[in-house]
């Protein structure tokens, strides 16, 4: 039996409706809707099913953007994307991990769905500018345009200096053990003096409904988060969205996801995902691919 084409691909559309529209559930319900779509297609009117799937999951993700447009602006506090566990092996791909940061998938969240399409497509999985125009249902020369101004939208606004994964991995301990100790100071010297901390508590967890800047005020707020649950709190590191990060449970359950931007040594950005709507993929690896797989060869 030859795999279907859909199933062979299933974790590079993924990825495609997850990076538009940062939101796991939303992606599983895009990939639905497009499952449906493709079960009633003549394949042999399709001569590059990849490409067919792709324009298709696009298409979807963009309709879904836009219907998710009002509900996120009325979102209680901050809105930010749902956490992925994943496996290192993400990591290992430089372009995909950096892709699908919550630091990144934040960023991609001020364009417009257009834009965020073409990016996402163009810079992340290297489409040509044709088979991306027939995706949005704009031009080859609109897209290049689109293109150009989304790129330098992104590249205003994403962290400029790369760490290690080791450096990384070493800060994420650092401050996983200050925050389930207790430490203050300790937490104050792992941070910048400008770090940024934002909170998506989605109305439903505890969470400050906007950033907090500054290390002393970031540091108390976390130590008292802290206080508040000491007795039950762990912390573990985690791979989170192709980088190291951190799962808080209190009682054994999911409380936080917690993603680190750092920079020199130090974190310039906390963001911590309280929600519980947005936790439920924190002890099952997910599946993300910038290539898709491959059809099985024809048995016998």
């Amino acid at each position: 039996m030859t795999e279907d084409p859909f199933v062979a691909h299933r974790s590079l559309l993924f990825t495609v409706a997850y990076e538009m529209l940062g939101s796991a559930a939303d992606a599983e319900d895009v990939l639905q809707e497009s499952w449906l779509r493709w079960a009633g297609v003549d394949r042999s009117r399709v001569s590059d099913a990849r490409a067919y799937l792709v324009r298709t999951v696009t298409r979807q993700s963009l309709n879904r953007l836009r219907t998710l447009a009002r509900s996120r602006e009325d979102y209680v506090g901050e809105w930010l994307p749902d956490p992925l566990l994943t496996s290192p092996d993400v990591a290992e791909d430089v372009e995909l991990a950096e892709s699908v940061s919550i630091a990144m998938l934040t960023v991609l969240e001020t364009l417009r769905p257009t834009e965020r399409a073409v990016f996402v497509l163009r810079e992340v999985f290297e489409l040509p500018y044709d088979e991306i125009a027939e995706a949005v249902g704009k031009s080859a020369a609109t897209v290049r345009q689109i293109a150009r101004r989304a790129r330098e939208h992104v590249a205003a606004r994403q962290p400029r200096v790369k760490v290690s994964r080791s450096e990384q991995r070493a800060v994420v301990e650092r401050f996983l053990l200050a925050l389930r100790t207790g430490q203050l100071r300790e937490l104050v010297e792992v941070m910048a003096p400008d770090v940024v901390l934002i909170a998506d508590g989605g109305g439903i967890a505890a969470a400050a409904l906007a950033p907090i800047h500054g290390v002393d005020l970031v540091a108390h707020v976390l130590a008292r988060t802290d206080r508040v649950h000491a007795a039950a709190l762990t912390t573990t590191p985690v791979w989170l969205n192709g980088a190291s990060g951190g799962r808080i449970e209190i009682d054994g359950e999911p409380a936080t996801a917690v993603s680190l931007v750092v920079e020199n040594g130090r974190i310039t950005r906390v963001y911590l995902v309280r929600n519980p709507l947005k936790l439920t993929r924190l002890y099952e690896p997910v599946e993300l691919a910038r290539q898709g797989g491959r059809q099985a060869p024809d048995a016998g």
